[in-house]
C-alpha cells in the first residue's frame, strides 16, 4: 500500500533565538477593594475611621439622647413608647440589627417600673414581627449586656440586642478579614421597618374598630 503525502502551504517559521514573549496577566479589581498577586485583598471602608476614634471614649449616653429627642430619621428610631424606644444599630452586626432600650437611665431589669417593662417587652415583639414580615430571617441573636466588662457600649442604659441570622449568612470574611459586608444601607432599612410598622399599626386598628362595633353590636 502506497503512503499518502498530505501537502501544505503554509511557510516554516524562521528560528529567531528570542523566547517566546510572555502575556502578562493582570490583576483582578474589584469596586470595592483591590486585589494583587502579592498581597491581601484590601476592603475600603473609609467612613468608619470617625467610628474608630470615639469608640472607646463615647460623649454621654446614647440611648438618653435619642429617648428625650425627637429625630426618629436622624436616630433611625423605628417606634417609640412612653417609656422605650426601638431603634436600628448604626454599627450593625447584620441588616436589621435593632435595639430596643428604655428611656430612663437603669441598667438591669430590678431597675425597671412596671411600666418600663412593658414598653420594653411590647417593642421587642413589635421588632420580632416587623423582622419577620420585612426580612424573614431563619433566626434571631438575642443579646443583653450589662456592664462594661460584658459588652455593653452604654454601661448603666439597658438596652436589647436583636440580630437577625439566615443560613448561610456566615462566611470567611468575619472570621478571616475582622469585616462585616452588609448588603443595606441603614437608611433603607430605616424606611423598610417604618412602612411595615405603618401597615402593622394600620391592621391593628382595624381590629380594635372591629371589636369594638361588634361591641356595640
Amino acid at each position: 500500500m502506497s503512503a499518502v503525502v498530505r501537502r501544505t502551504t503554509a511557510k516554516p517559521r524562521k528560528a529567531t533565538g528570542r523566547p517566546a514573549a510572555r502575556v502578562a496577566k493582570r490583576p483582578a479589581s474589584r469596586a470595592s477593594g483591590e486585589v494583587t498577586t502579592h498581597g491581601p485583598t484590601r476592603l475600603w471602608a473609609p467612613w468608619r475611621m470617625s467610628w474608630l476614634r470615639r469608640a472607646d471614649a463615647p460623649q454621654g449616653c446614647l440611648f438618653c439622647r435619642v429617648g428625650e429627642a425627637n429625630a426618629d430619621r436622624r436616630d433611625l428610631v423605628i417606634a417609640r413608647r412612653p417609656h422605650a424606644v426601638l431603634m436600628l444599630n448604626k454599627y450593625p452586626y447584620a441588616s436589621a440589627h435593632l435595639m430596643v432600650a428604655v428611656k430612663r437611665h437603669a441598667a438591669q431589669f430590678r431597675d425597671l417600673s412596671p411600666a418600663e417593662r412593658e414598653d420594653l417587652h411590647e417593642l421587642t415583639a413589635v421588632a420580632e414581627h416587623l423582622l419577620e414580615v420585612e426580612y424573614a430571617p431563619h433566626g434571631v441573636n438575642y443579646g443583653l449586656n450589662v456592664g462594661k466588662v460584658a459588652g455593653a457600649g452604654f454601661p448603666g442604659h439597658m438596652h436589647l440586642h436583636l440580630v437577625p441570622r439566615w443560613n448561610g449568612d456566615t462566611n470567611f470574611m468575619p472570621a478571616v478579614a475582622q469585616t462585616r459586608v452588609l448588603p443595606e444601607a441603614l437608611e433603607v432599612t430605616w424606611a423598610r421597618l417604618r412602612r411595615a410598622l405603618a401597615t402593622l399599626e394600620k391592621g391593628a386598628g382595624a381590629r380594635r374598630a372591629t371589636r369594638a362595633r361588634t361591641r356595640r353590636g
